[in-house]
This record gives structure tokens, sequence and C-alpha cells, in this order.
């Protein structure tokens, strides 16, 4: 069904919000670190109309769910709470919001680590910002976003994928310092394209070990004196730190070394270096990989062409993301995934495919 379908009557405005692959940088953004996102082709669609009851009402065509505001406290789908935390965040910032029809259609994977919820949220902030004429710009998007995910779907998250899907494109690198948002665009490294597989393994981060491990790191920063683990540089500065918190905190330093390492120049060899590294350290020292993702990795690691592969996204499940050659993308999924199944997975390529169904 269609927004008129549903409500009634043609909608007055839409925007869209990309999803996000992050290539480098995980698990610091909520520590003011350095992360390296690019958006991907999938995207969400946020359509507005003025509503005549006095309640919002809000449906998705993903989940063929109508929620109105009087069971939003009810919702099984969760949708509904990141769109009505947009909604009620610019009303705290002093903006008056009318009662609202809203429709939403992704092509975004859910639970795949590709920050659906980001784009849904900027999304939905884009068209309120059409439909009202709001005078708030893109870095204020992202920052209303994340303040909508914390405070309304309970996810303590950093600025990351608000700040990808509101301001990256899929073209380019964005580097961002999530402390002071100083942010640059940068190209790809030379000979390599992007590919993204879905493990399989679906999760979501209010149920995971996601708020866990955003307090632990808060923990070690007390422990050490410092504001956030971005203060740290040298990763023997955690060594005093005892178990898990040793551990965690290696990870954040040891990760805003690797971006910012990427930011001097690097060859794509050495990208995938890092890569390999990164993913290394989420298994090991923050303990945020699954079986399966590790297996998808590994096979991605050893196969030809590719220079190197992580998980992406927050982990516990979702996707992961390789650097490969330049036009082999394809082929080497084909391969990977035929050798994840032989490993007792099933997965799927989500980029380079440009379109997924509706329904995804």
């Amino acid at each position: 069904m269609d927004f008129e379908q549903v409500f009634g009557k043609p909608p007055e405005t839409q925007a869209t919000a990309p999803g996000r692959v992050n290539l480098l940088g995980e698990h610091t953004d909520y520590n003011d670190g350095f992360v390296l996102p690019t958006a991907i082709p999938q995207s969400t669609t946020v359509q507005l109309g003025l509503s005549s009851d006095r309640q919002h009402h809000f449906y998705s065509k993903n989940l063929n769910e109508e929620v109105s505001i009087s069971d939003i406290n009810h919702t099984s789908s969760g949708f509904a709470s990141y769109i009505f935390g947009c909604i009620e965040i610019l009303q705290k910032a002093g903006h008056v919001i009318p009662s609202l029809c809203v429709y939403v259609k992704s092509s975004v994977p859910m639970g795949s680590g590709l920050s659906s919820s980001a784009a849904l949220e900027v999304g939905t902030l884009r068209a309120l910002r059409q439909l009202l004429n709001l005078p708030i710009d893109d870095v204020e998007i992202a920052q209303f976003a994340q303040q909508a995910e914390i405070q309304y779907a309970g996810v303590q998250c950093g600025i990351m994928d608000q700040m990808a899907s509101s301001l990256a494109d899929t073209e380019h690198i964005l580097f961002l310092d999530t402390r002071t948002l100083e942010r640059r665009v940068m190209p790809l490294p030379e000979n390599a394209e992007i590919l993204v597989i879905d493990s399989g393994v679906p999760r979501t981060l209010a149920t995971s070990g996601y708020n866990q491990r955003r307090a632990e790191c808060e923990e070690a920063a007390r422990s050490l004196g410092v504001k956030a683990l971005r203060d740290i540089t040298d990763p023997k500065v955690t060594e005093k730190l005892p178990e898990p918190l040793r551990r965690r905190a290696r990870h954040v330093v040891t990760e805003d070394n690797r971006v910012l390492e990427v930011l001097q120049g690097v060859s794509s060899e050495r990208f995938g270096e890092l890569m390999n590294a990164s993913h290394a350290s989420l298994r090991d020292d923050y303990e945020v990989s699954v079986p399966a993702l590790d297996t998808l990795v590994e096979i991605l690691q050893k196969t030809e062409g590719v220079y190197g592969a992580r998980l992406t996204g927050a982990g516990f499940g979702g996707a992961c993301v390789a650097l490969v050659k330049s036009g082999q993308s394809k082929d080497i999924a084909t391969h990977v995934l035929e050798q994840y199944k032989q490993a007792g997975y099933t997965g799927q390529i989500l980029v380079p495919s440009l379109e997924l169904s509706d329904a995804a």
C-alpha cells in the first residue's frame, strides 16, 4: 500500500536518507573518537501529511504495521519509537510539530548493522524540515536524531550513524572526529571498492551488549582520569586497568590509531591490513563478534582480490565489510557465499547490489 491508500490522501512532502557502512573506527564514536563511514545505496523514504484527528499515525510498509500515538508503547516492531522520538526532540527544542501521518518504506536491511535506525531518524527529520520549513541544518539533524535514539529507543549510541546518514555519500569516505564534529571527505583507496555481506545473524542494539560496552568504556576512562578514551593515544596506558576494562580500552585506543593512520594516506593493501586488525580487536578485546561473523570474515580475508575485511556496525551479528579490488566484488561475493554455505551458514550480498525488495 502507498501513503494515499493508508491515509486517504496524498502526502504533502517526503525525504530520503541512506544507510551507512563503517569501514574503520568501530565503537569509538561514543568514546569521542574517530570513524570512517560511507553511505550505501539503500535508503529510507519518509512521507508526511497532516493528521485530522489530533493524533500521530505511523505506518511502515516493510512491516505492514500501523501505530497510533495512543498505542506507541505497545508496538512490537519498535519502528514508531524512532519517529516519535524525533518529533519529541524537536518539540523539546522549541519547534511546534502538528499531528502527523507518517509513511515509511525502506530498502536498508534491518538487523544487519547498516544503520536502518539512523536512516529512519534522519529521513523523518529531513521530511519535517521540509514540511514545516524548520531552520535546522544537516549537523543539527544528526544531533537531534542521536538524541531521539538515546532517549526514545534506549540505545546509548554515539553520533557516527546519524552523521553518516545525514552527511555522507556513496562515492567517498567520511572522516569524522566525533568530539569536535570536524570532518572531511576522502576518496576510496586506489583500485578498490566496497563489498558488504550479511552474516544472516540478526541483532538489535537495544537487546545486545552495546550499552554494557559503553558503560565499561566510561568506567575505564574514569579510572584513567580522562574525559573519554579518545584522550589516550598509547595502548600501553590501558595495561593498568582490570579486566575486562583493559581490553575494552585497548580496542578503542588502537582503533582510533588505525583510523588516524588512514587519514595520513595509505595504500589499499595497508587499508586492508588495518581492517583485518580491527576485526581481531573487535573479536578478542571488545568481544562483539559471533562465530558466523568470524567465519565470514576469515573466508573473505583468505580470498584472492580481498584487501581486508571486518565486521561492521556494533557487532553481535549483522554484516561484514570488505575492501576488494575494483570490478571483482560480485565474483568474490559468489565465491565467499559458497564457502560460507559449506561452513553451515547462509548470507547474502548487500553491496554492491543496489536494490532490495521493500520487504527487506
